[in-house]
């Protein structure tokens, strides 16, 4: 039942945070560069919007359950499988440089965004953006690859603990098997004849004078 459950939440933690990791790359490299080559007007208030979308019941739960189910792999790999316990440890620790950059730094410059107010109504959007965007950019790009990396490292853990749980299956005994060979061998086995077969068969002599 424990190889079970630690499959099981060692997967889980594999998968949200890897869905966290597409996430926040996919952000560094598409839309970000793409929304820089646009107007103020545009790039503030689609910031904006982002940012009230995103915050929904998926999102919550590979955010939160990425965290969660690490932890919960590490505690249940404490007792057995010691080979995989310092991978599940590192991924924990990177995965946590992605959440205290994400509330430490991207969701207070999130909320300074909302709190600027309505792209209509700003005044300066440009400086708006200058105090949002490089340093949302950049910090954005620190918590992609500490979360691509957590996400690796659970992969590589997942793949020791796939290789520990196939050692440790119970295999058939040597000798067992080597009987068992022998006894069908010797079922199947025709009887030797010391001599060459009787013209007459297997009639008794009395019936083949």
């Amino acid at each position: 039942m424990i190889k079970i459950l630690q499959t099981v939440s060692l997967l889980a933690a594999t998968v949200t945070a890897g869905l966290m990791a597409g996430l926040f790359a996919a952000f560094a490299y598409a839309v970000m560069p793409g929304l820089g080559r646009s107007h103020d007007r545009t790039f503030v208030e689609a910031m904006q919007r982002i940012n009230v979308a995103i915050v929904n019941g998926w999102f919550m739960f590979c955010f939160l359950g990425g965290l969660l189910f690490t932890v919960l792999a590490l505690v249940l790999h404490l007792g057995s499988g010691r080979e995989v316990l310092p991978w599940i440890v590192a991924a924990l620790v990177l995965y946590g440089v992605m959440f205290v950059v994400t509330a430490a730094v991207n969701v207070p410059l999130n909320d300074q965004l909302a709190r600027a107010g309505s792209p209509g109504d700003i005044a300066d959007l440009a400086e708006v953006r200058r105090l949002f965007e490089s340093r949302w950019v950049t910090w954005n790009l620190v918590r992609a690859v500490a979360n691509v990396v957590a996400f690796a490292v659970l992969a590589w853990a997942l793949v020791l603990h796939g290789r520990a749980t196939a050692t440790a299956a119970p295999r058939p005994d040597a000798g067992q098997v080597g009987h068992g060979v022998t006894a069908v061998a010797t079922r199947l086995s025709v009887p030797h004849l010391s001599g060459p077969p009787s013209r007459y068969g297997d009639r008794p002599a009395s019936q083949a004078r």
